[in-house]
This record gives structure tokens, C-alpha cells and sequence, in this order.
């Protein structure tokens, strides 16, 4: 179906691809992943045509179509809605243009053409391309309301959904999507992975959503040390499996190489004593004969993310009672009673993000409530990550220099001890001393994590925490969380994360709150819930 041969791809001395030779076969959905900086985003570019490899060649297979989901926002401006989705058939898009034009300008001259057209067009199933597109739209809670609005007056998460539902229009043979559940809702990434799951032909999705990669996923793509290499089954079977073949890779060569060692031991101490000789000549021979296996080391660096508490707390954490905040007007949520108990781990959730940014802002004390109170628990200590960072990453301060600002103590000023939380997250060396200012978006999460790790606290606020980070960091941050003794209110859109670490669900609402201790899958799944959800946000 789609064939990559001898790719290789250079920038400057930095070789990202080298002789790359895969396959991706009709009916599999291929998840790829990597590193940050591996590649994945260059790679799909390259398989799309957008831009070109160093050497080697992009081979799909005559007749065949692509279609890839479009990162460019704004580039639909001057067309509807529904004129967007049905761009996405390019050859079905270009047939419906000609038709009309012929149709606008008649004569007898274009009778024998528009007949060749419409041939082209009724074995396309163009005549029902608009009622297709319209489903799909539908689908993705784009009501027909907005189907011949202007993408420019399109809301930017809207925009999103338009272009996902232009990438999918006319079923193509080869889907590529870099991550597609970006500004998606859990209803709607939802019904995303149950389209991709019975989709018959091609997909290639890069995502840093495991849920997503576990639900599509019959193969997983890995970019590592240049190449890329296929593997049968989904993300988490990938995880799981590569996690093993390390540790037994690692525990065959830490055996070899004890017994070289032993063996090299013997030759040093005998091979000048004449008795010995023959024996330390026979090891020499057992030397070379060792099969050990060089384990080289993936580009892949799993920070070390460990929450600790300075004292732990008392059984009374965090009473919120009638609490209600609005923008301009606009409620956001009203009458939010929480008596959080000590060791709840409480997913805060709403369709409205501006709504969960709005609840931790007034828990921190950041922004002043409409109405209601919020009390701490006198044992308590608060740490909060933010969704947004900006203001924290303003001075030119060097990463050691920045952490220093939320020691404690004069001890814990030591520069040894700032460089270890930072070292816990990929910081090491040279590296400590960057400017804050430089930092990407991940390095930035990285940096508040060290930062929240320093503080101790004994409760944890996390406002989609996720963001910017690679898969790497999102499981150890994961796997942190779910070991953490202490309580937690955390902002999510990782359903993997929602729901192996939260243990109570608080969505907050314009008419009230709904306060359930059960998972996020039996949350969503509920349908005595569904329906107080639908009413809640009538």
C-alpha cells in the first residue's frame, strides 16, 4: 500500500533517518512514536510529500489516496464549513468545481465534458458527498447551524474538528494524522477511536495519548536510533514487552559480563605462572567465545518523577462550599460543594476548560471567587502546576539559579542538592545551567515538576499537567501519581492518566456539580450520569 525505500533524512551533521526501509500494509493503524526530536512529525511531512528526504523515495500504490489531517489552522478561511470537509477529496472536490462552472456557463460544446463528469462524479458517490460530510461534522459536534459558516468565524477548537472531518471525508486509502484528539473532548475522542478501530484501510498516527494509541493501534512504529521499526499490537503491549526485552537483555549481559570479568581476573593473576599457564591459555579461548550482546542505549530518557511529603496531612483536606465563579458574565460553574477526604485522588473535569483553569485559580488564591468559600486543612501544604507557565520563565536566570527560588532552607541552597531534582528530569551537566527563558514547552513542565518535587506537599494541584510532554514523561509522571500517598486534584485530557490515577470525579457545570468516587470509565459510562450530564449543560 505504502512503501518507504532507502529513506534517509540530514540537517546539517544531524542524521535523523538513515537507509529506512518499512511497509505499511492495507487495514493496520500504525501508531508511531519516538523520542522528542526523533523525527515523528518530519516523517509523516515526508510521507505526505510536504517536504523532501535527503535520499530514498515515498512509494504509494497507483490509484491509491492520501489524506492527511491539515496542521495549518487558518488555511481555509475563505471557505465554509462544509466546503472545507469536501476539500478533502481532492479529485471529488476538483469534478464538482468543473460541473459547476460547465453548468454556469452552458452550451451544447460542454453537453459531451459534463457528461464525463457526472460518469466520474456518480462513481465517486459525489451526489452524496454533502449529506457525508454533513454526518461527519455531525459526529464531531459540528451542528448544522455552522455547516455554511466561514472557517474564519470558526472558534479555534472548532476549527480543529472541521479539519479532522476533512481528513476522514470520502474514505482514503491512506490516513495520516499527527495528533488528532488535540482540542478534542472525551465524548468525541471517543467516537474518533471507534471509527479508527473498524477502519479498513491505511493509518499512520503519531499521538501522545495512550488510551487513543491502545484503542486504534494493531501496530506500533517505533523511530529509534535512526530506523523504524514495526511491531504487532498497541501501544501498551509495546510498552510492556520492550520494558521486558530490556531487563532481560540487560540481566544476559550483566551475567556475561561478570563471567569475562572473572575469567580476564584469573588470566592476569596466572598467565606468568608456568603451572597455570594452560589454564589462563584455555580462558583466553572462553573469552573470545562470549557472545555478549551490546545493549546500546535508546534515545528514550525516562525522567525519575517522585512526590514526596514533607509531613503528611490530617484527615481534613479541602472544604469548598457553594462555590461559583463566572467570566463576563458567562457562568462558569455555581453551587460546587467538595469535602475532600485525605488520600483522594480527584479527577476535576468539565466540558468548559476555562471552568477547571477558573476552580484552581481560586483555590491558589490567584483570581477571587463570585460566591462561596474555600478552606484548607491546617495540616496542608499546596503545590500547583498551572496550565500556564509564561510568567514563571521570565527572568534569565540558569535552571540551578531558578529552582533555588523555592528552597527552604540555606542548606538546601547546596548546588549538589538543586542539581538532583533537576537531574531527576533529564537536566544533567551542562544542561543546569541553560537560561530559563530558552526553554520549550516541555522543558518548562519539566522544570515546574522539579520545582514541585523540591516544595514536599503533601496535596498536589495539576492542571492538564500532560501538556508538552513526551510519552516517555507522561508514564513516569503517571506512575508517580499513582504511588503518591498524599491527595490530588488534577485537570486532564490523557484518559489513560484520568483514569489510573483518579479515584473520584468532580465536573463542575453552569448549574451545579456532580460528585461521584468511581473511575473516569465508569463515569463516562454511567447512563444514569449521562443523562444528569445532558441536563446540566442544557
Amino acid at each position: 500500500m505504502l512503501t518507504v525505500s532507502n529513506l534517509s533524512v540530514q540537517f546539517g551533521k544531524r542524521i535523523l533517518f538513515d537507509e529506512v526501509n518499512v511497509t505499511f500494509t492495507q487495514g493496520n493503524c500504525y501508531g508511531i512514536i519516538g523520542a522528542n526530536g526523533a523525527g515523528k512529525s518530519t516523517f509523516l511531512k515526508i510521507l505526505s510529500g510536504e517536504i523532501d528526504p535527503t535520499s530514498g523515495r515515498v512509494i504509494l500504490e497507483p490509484g491509491k489516496r492520501m489524506s492527511v489531517l491539515n496542521q495549518n489552522h487558518n488555511m481555509f478561511d475563505d471557505y465554509t464549513v462544509l466546503e472545507t470537509v469536501l476539500m478533502g477529496n481532492k479529485v471529488l472536490h476538483a469534478i464538482k468545481q468543473e460541473m459547476d462552472a460547465l453548468y454556469a456557463d452552458y452550451d451544447d460544446k460542454n453537453a459531451d465534458r459534463i457528461g464525463e463528469l457526472q460518469l466520474q462524479f456518480d462513481e465517486m458517490n459525489g451526489w452524496n458527498a454533502e449529506s457525508d460530510a454533513a454526518t461527519l461534522l455531525s459526529n464531531l459536534e459540528i451542528g448544522s447551524e455552522f455547516h455554511y459558516t466561514p472557517m474564519s468565524e470558526m472558534d479555534g477548537k472548532l476549527k480543529v474538528r472541521v479539519l479532522l472531518a476533512q481528513a476522514l471525508f470520502g474514505n482514503p486509502d491512506v490516513l495520516i494524522m499527527d495528533e488528532p484528539t488535540n482540542d478534542l473532548d472525551f465524548e468525541t475522542i471517543g467516537w474518533l477511536e471507534h471509527f479508527l478501530a473498524n477502519y479498513e484501510n491505511t493509518v499512520l498516527v503519531v499521538s501522545h495519548d495512550r488510551h487513543f494509541l491502545d484503542a486504534v493501534c494493531t501496530h506500533i512504529s517505533d523511530i529509534d536510533f535512526g530506523k523504524i521499526t514495526h511491531y504487532s499490537g498497541n501501544y501498551t503491549f509495546w510498552y510492556e514487552s520492550s520494558q521486558l526485552a530490556a531487563r532481560q537483555r540487560a540481566q544476559q549481559n550483566k551475567k556475561a559480563e561478570e563471567k569475562k570479568a572473572e575469567l580476564e581476573e584469573f588470566i592476569r593473576r596466572f598467565s606468568a605462572n608456568v603451572a597455570k599457564s594452560k589454564q589462563a591459555t584455555s580462558r583466553k579461548k572462553m573469552i573470545e567465545k562470549l557472545n555478549i550482546d551490546e545493549i546500546k542505549p535508546s534515545s528514550r530518557r525516562y525522567p525519575a518523577i517522585i512526590f514526596e511529603q514533607e509531613r503528611e496531612a490530617g484527615d481534613q483536606i479541602l472544604n469548598v462550599q457553594n462555590l461559583a465563579a463566572s467570566i463576563d458574565g458567562e457562568v462558569l460553574f455555581k453551587n460546587v460543594d467538595l469535602n475532600m477526604a485525605k488520600g483522594d485522588k480527584v479527577v476535576v473535569f468539565s466540558k468548559d476548560s476555562r471552568a477547571t483553569t477558573a476552580f484552581y485559580e481560586i483555590l491558589n488564591s490567584n483570581i477571587q471567587q463570585d460566591a462561596g468559600t474555600v478552606e484548607w486543612g491546617i495540616t496542608t501544604s499546596q503545590s500547583y502546576l498551572p496550565v500556564e507557565n509564561h510568567d514563571f520563565f521570565k527572568s534569565d536566570l540558569n535552571l540551578v539559579d531558578w529552582l533555588r527560588q523555592w528552597v527552604k532552607t540555606e542548606e538546601e541552597r547546596d548546588e549538589v542538592y538543586v542539581r538532583g531534582f533537576l537531574g531527576k528530569m533529564i537536566f544533567s551537566g551542562e544542561e543546569a545551567l541553560k537560561k530559563c527563558n530558552v526553554l520549550s514547552g516541555g522543558e518548562k513542565v519539566r522544570c515546574m515538576l522539579s520545582r514541585m518535587m523540591m516544595i514536599r506537599a503533601n496535596v498536589l494541584m495539576l492542571d492538564e499537567p500532560t501538556n508538552h510532554l513526551d510519552l516517555e514523561s507522561i508514564t513516569a509522571f503517571n506512575n508517580s501519581l499513582k504511588n503518591f500517598k498524599g491527595s490530588v486534584l488534577f485537570t486532564t485530557h490523557d484518559h489513560e492518566f484520568a483514569q489510573t490515577v483518579g479515584n473520584r470525579i468532580l465536573e463542575l457545570t453552569p448549574k451545579g456539580c456532580i460528585d461521584r468516587y468511581m473511575t473516569f470509565d465508569e463515569y463516562l459510562d454511567d447512563p444514569k450520569i449521562k443523562e444528569l450530564r445532558k441536563e446540566m449543560y442544557a
